[in-house]
């Protein structure tokens, strides 16, 4: 049996809890390790508004929506930096919804390469300027890249690892969210992050081909490479025992699938992908024992809702018979990141929740 190599997940992806204020202040990770986030995801969990992704490539102050198809916005009183155990807020004086006084919020967050970017200057070719963060350990990679409008433009990701997820935001314009998944139906398949959608065609995102294990290439789509346009990626390779991207089919029962994941999961997201549904996304500190029934939805503003799954020693298990999660013979992908290992870098098995 192969073991992983990282046996304390919280080095790379914590969640936060914390309550608003409307005061500047840092917002300190509990986990047994020092945390310092390179992608933050902010969501209310008692407000109806809409979540907040912070990246250390673009910089502070610089917001994007999962579940708008908004162009980037600026605040310097919203997620405002980084620190060695967690992240900064301002007073959330323009509105954003960081901070705002008795809300409850949650904070998904993932360390890359502490901000630090390998960047080209300029085009070559067909062949974007672009800047990678990448941390080959974890699988993830930021990348920021400006267009060319051209097909077969080809984007290093810095994973040394084909990706088995991308997300991808232009940053200056409006075109929609656009996921790659390896578990889509082909490479022609997107499905769109701030939708409901099911996955859809668009042979002019990734020029009809599968990422590498060094470059992904992108179609002449205004939503990934418009001549000229910012944009921003989002890249993910599997770990064993700390990341995985899958699919499974649903059962219709609330006696629903086991999802193998080789760890306990701290936080999933799940899409139903042969029809529309929302992306539906959990963790283990909304809610700390099964079932997990605090969901939110990537592409909506709504506050936590309820709906059941499992958080096991070594997967998850769907409790609900609905289309969401678990349609009879519906088909779904998933990113899970872990708590903890199945099975330690030494063999040993981690306890069942």
């Amino acid at each position: 049996m192969a073991y992983t190599t990282i046996d304390d997940p919280s080095v790379y992806f914590q969640t936060a809890l914390y309550t608003g204020n409307v005061t500047a202040r840092t917002i300190t990770n509990d986990g047994n390790s020092n945390l310092q986030p390179d992608w933050v995801w902010v969501k209310s969990r008692s407000l109806g508004t809409g979540h907040r992704i912070f990246d250390t490539s673009r910089g502070a102050g610089k917001l994007l929506f999962s579940d708008s198809n908004t162009d980037e916005q600026t605040d310097a009183n919203s997620i405002t930096g980084t620190a060695s155990d967690g992240f900064t807020l301002g007073n959330d004086s323009a509105g954003f919804d960081v901070n705002t006084n008795s809300a409850t919020y949650v904070a998904w967050q993932w360390k890359c390469n502490g901000g630090t970017a390998t960047a080209t200057a300029s085009e070559s070719g067909d062949n974007p300027a672009h800047s990678v963060q990448a941390n080959t350990d974890a699988g993830f990679s930021i990348v920021t890249y400006t267009g060319t409008g051209a097909d077969t433009s080809t984007v290093p990701h810095g994973l040394g690892a084909t990706p088995k997820m991308i997300i991808f935001k232009r940053r200056d314009g409006t075109p929609n969210w656009m996921v790659h998944h390896a578990n889509l139906t082909s490479a022609t398949k997107r499905v769109n992050l701030n939708t409901s959608n099911a996955e859809g065609d668009a042979s002019n995102f990734l020029d009809d081909t599968a990422p590498t294990s060094s470059v992904f290439t992108l179609g002449f789509s205004a939503a990934v490479n418009a001549d000229g346009g910012t944009f921003v990626a989002y890249c993910f390779a599997e770990k064993q025992g700390y990341s995985s991207f899958g699919k499974y089919t649903g059962n219709g029962l609330t006696d629903g699938p086991f999802v193998h994941t080789g760890f306990s999961p701290a936080w999933v997201m799940v899409k139903r992908t042969d029809a529309g549904n929302n992306w539906h996304m959990h963790d283990n500190k909304r809610v700390t024992s099964n079932p997990n029934n605090k969901t939110l939805y990537a592409n909506l503003n709504n506050a936590d809702a309820s709906e059941d799954l499992d958080m096991l020693s070594n997967g998850f298990k769907l409790r609900e018979s609905g289309g969401g999660y678990n349609a009879d013979t519906g088909t779904y992908i998933y990113m899970a990141f872990a708590e903890s290992p199945f099975v330690s870098s030494e063999g040993v098995p981690t306890t069942a929740v």
